[in-house]
């Protein structure tokens, strides 16, 4: 073994060595130096957006800097360790000038086939300028939706109500449907039957509509008082009446699902009927049975 050694020192001169460890250590040096950049870039990045989050009014402004905090890491992560690995390579004696001319050739070669790819950057960034997305949010995108759980140049990812997970790439973005930017509404359509008193059942949806937004729980979510709309339709067995209430942003469907609680109990306790389908079975030679149309249907 030491006579193999002796045999490899001859060939390789110590200052050869030397400079290979050189090398080697400047080549490690810029890689633990650009991870510690790339960290401090990512910490100034969130103790400014903290800064501006505290400092802002709305939930939407808060959401739209949560997000640009994103988009700006991200970009700190590709262009921070991009350079910092060219920089590396240019220790080890790598040219970086052949290798961005291929790189030129290359792009330019594979950029018919990349422009799905540059379109869903450049949505990406259309996007964030109009705000019109924000992580947090609930929206309907491309054939899909849910909430927001994070917006990059590339593509937006969203998690629905049973937690699956979407990734719709910007470039397939024509329109936004965003349910949770300002204010929402909160409408609902109660039934009562034609036998009913209409202004009665009004009256009684008003007053249902004044204790929620005087609730402790609901009415801070609830922006203004209710609006009653009056009769929506005159459906097969029922008459529609729409109210609606003004709310935060993503609590119109926590509102409408407290509203039609309380109204099923309020209309419960003053003989208001909620009709339902019914079938009746008129049977020969006898009497006509009625029955609800989900017993007659199994």
């Amino acid at each position: 073994m030491n006579e193999q050694l002796e045999t490899l020192f001859k060939y390789i001169e110590p200052a050869k060595l030397l400079d290979l460890g050189l090398q080697a250590a400047k080549f490690f040096l810029v890689i633990v130096v650009a991870l510690i950049v790339l960290r401090l870039v990512k910490a100034a990045i969130d103790r400014v957006g903290t800064r501006i989050q505290a400092r802002s009014k709305t939930l939407d402004d808060q959401k739209r800097i949560e997000t640009l905090m994103r988009v700006l890491k991200y970009v700190a992560n590709v262009v921070i360790l991009l350079l910092g690995a060219l920089i590396a390579l240019g220790t080890i004696g790598i040219s970086i000038a052949p290798m961005l001319a291929a790189a030129g050739v290359v792009s330019l070669a594979v950029g018919f086939g990349a422009q799905s790819l540059v379109k869903d950057y450049f949505t990406g960034i259309v996007l964030l300028i109009e705000n019109q997305i924000r992580a947090g949010d609930f929206i309907e995108v491309g054939g899909k939706s849910g909430t927001v759980e994070n917006v990059t140049l590339r593509y937006v990812r969203l998690r629905d109500a049973h937690g699956n997970v979407h990734f719709v790439p910007n470039g397939q973005i024509d329109s936004v449907t965003n349910s949770t930017m300002d204010f929402a509404y909160a409408v609902v359509d109660v039934g009562i039957a034609y036998k009913e008193e209409v202004d009665v059942a009004i009256q009684v949806m008003q007053k249902v509509g004044t204790e929620l937004a005087e609730d402790k729980e609901w009415g801070p979510k609830i922006t203004e008082p209710m609006s009653t709309f009056g009769v929506q339709e005159l459906a097969d067995s029922a008459v529609i009446v729409r109210v609606r209430f003004k709310t935060l942003p993503g609590e119109q469907w926590g509102v409408r699902r407290e509203y039609n609680k309380r109204i099923k109990a309020a209309f419960d306790n003053v003989g208001i009927e909620i009709p339902f389908p019914h079938v009746t079975i008129c049977p020969s030679g006898g009497s006509a049975v009625k029955l609800p149309a989900q017993i007659s249907s199994s």
